[in-house]
């Protein structure tokens, strides 16, 4: 039986911290300018650690601290350079990561019970934090933002690679598909928004909205939290959700109504400004095996039309027919999503959906397949999909020809970090830095005691 929430093993490991932080009278780890690191920042950050699911190990203090002492220097530096993050930003992240760890607690009385304290408490205590690290994030984002790779900075790198270290690739695929999703009628539709309905009228009869929302919600990021959403403003939602949410005031719930995900209604916790804190309860109508056939005949149509067309255009049959946005306006292509920064449609074939592998491999380049029924191994969703196969790059060792932007990727990843670690060479050589001595033996800190030598050197 699968469980959820925390490990016995890390609620015990989680509480005993708790109770230790409380029984130890703090310290400073380490003063690095302006700023201290203390004792109990580091044990509340491997506490953090823990909940999310992690092995204990000690030796994880040490890149905390490390991650400290860095965000920290960025941070100073941000105030001199006026590098600034909005309030509604840190709220964002603040949110974000509380819904990952009530998610992970198994709910929000669960983790204050970890926690000894309201969640409410325990946002105010990260909040600081959580907003010192978008703060250093930007800076780190202002050091490299002149950083730019031409061609012949590529070819350098690529040349400086020892031949027996040159990377190889596994085979590579383009794929592109049109996907047919079934559409239920408003017959079909009826059952879902007959029950979303009902537990309406449980809500305003009295029940719990939020166990409510745990038994019976289908929204899998927000069940387990009570349906809770947290904070977000006008774009982040569907515009049905966005224009019943900010209509109501706070403790108020909305009708049932229907996005493209379903049947929703929800309550406004707390209106702030440009941004709403809100819970819901989505009821997802159930596919039928006549919205599926119909799906199946309209896929069908398409493919014959374009077996019709000796150079069909897969690009603009999948931006006319294909009912999935992220793959519909980028010519139905497939995204590497391991590299999605880049936006490369080449994906290894050990990374490919398993039922897509299976197709394509039987495809030639240039071919399309017979419309074939898959199932999201996420959600379950069902949907006919016709695949067509751009292109197949075998394994082989990497070269300039085939591999530029990959290889491109690389170089841009070596001149960026190495501007990083120039710049923090020179600021640690400038900062007063001091490490206590239960921390000085960390590997990852060997950077960080030999500077603390320089920078004390030249105050004296």
């Amino acid at each position: 039986m699968r469980k959820l929430g925390l490990s016995l093993l890390n609620i015990i490991l989680f509480l005993s911290f708790a109770q230790a932080q409380v029984r130890t009278i703090d310290k400073i780890a380490a003063v690095v300018g302006s700023s201290i690191v203390l004792k109990s920042d580091i044990e509340l950050q491997y506490a953090q650690y823990l909940v999310s699911g992690q092995q204990p190990n000690p030796s994880i203090k040490c890149y905390i601290l490390q991650n400290q002492l860095t965000q920290k220097l960025l941070a100073q530096q941000a105030v001199i350079d006026s590098v600034q993050v909005k309030d509604d930003e840190v709220d964002g992240e603040v949110d974000r990561r509380m819904r990952s760890f009530i998610q992970r607690a198994g709910g929000q009385e669960r983790l204050e019970q970890f926690l000894g304290r309201s969640i409410i408490q325990y946002k105010d205590e990260i909040r600081p934090d959580i907003k010192e690290s978008l703060v250093a994030q930007r800076m780190r984002a202002k050091i490299t933002e002149k950083v730019n790779v031409t061609p012949l900075d590529v070819k350098t790198y690529f040349e400086k690679i020892p031949k027996d270290s040159i990377p190889t690739y596994n085979k590579e695929v383009e794929v592109g598909e049109i996907v047919f999703a079934p559409k239920l009628n408003k017959e079909e539709k009826e059952a879902a928004r007959q029950k979303a309905i009902d537990l309406r009228n449980r809500v305003k009869g009295g029940q719990d909205f939020a166990t409510l929302a745990r038994l019976y919600s289908q929204d899998p990021g927000s069940a387990q939290e009570g349906g809770d959403l947290g904070f977000f403003d006008r774009q982040q939602m569907a515009k049905e959700f966005t224009a019943n949410a900010f209509k109501l005031k706070a403790g108020e719930i909305s009708p049932v109504f229907e996005t493209e995900f379903g049947f929703h209604f929800l309550q406004v916790i707390e209106r702030r400004g440009e941004q709403v804190h809100a819970r819901h309860i989505l009821v997802i109508p159930s596919t039928t095996d006549a919205s599926l056939e119909r799906a199946h005949k309209t896929a069908d149509s398409v493919y014959n039309a374009m077996l019709a067309v000796k150079k069909f255009d897969f690009s603009s049959a999948a931006a006319y027919y294909s009912d999935d946005k992220e793959t519909k306006y980028n010519g139905g292509m497939l995204l590497n999503l391991e590299n999605v920064q880049t936006r490369s449609t080449y994906i290894p074939t050990d990374k490919l959906d398993p039922q897509i592998a299976l197709v394509v491999d039987t495809m030639k380049v240039g071919a399309i397949s017979k419309p074939q029924l898959f199932t999201d191994a996420q959600t379950g969703k069902k949907s006919y999909k016709i695949l067509y196969l751009k292109s197949v790059t075998d394994a082989h060792k990497a070269n300039l020809g085939q591999d530029f932007a990959k290889l491109k990727e690389d170089a841009t990843n070596e001149k960026l970090n190495r501007t990083i670690a120039d710049w923090f060479d020179k600021r640690r050589k400038e900062t007063y830095i001091k490490i206590d001595e239960e921390y000085q033996g960390c590997p990852p800190l060997k950077g960080w005691v030999s500077a603390e030598t320089t920078a004390q050197a030249k105050t004296e």
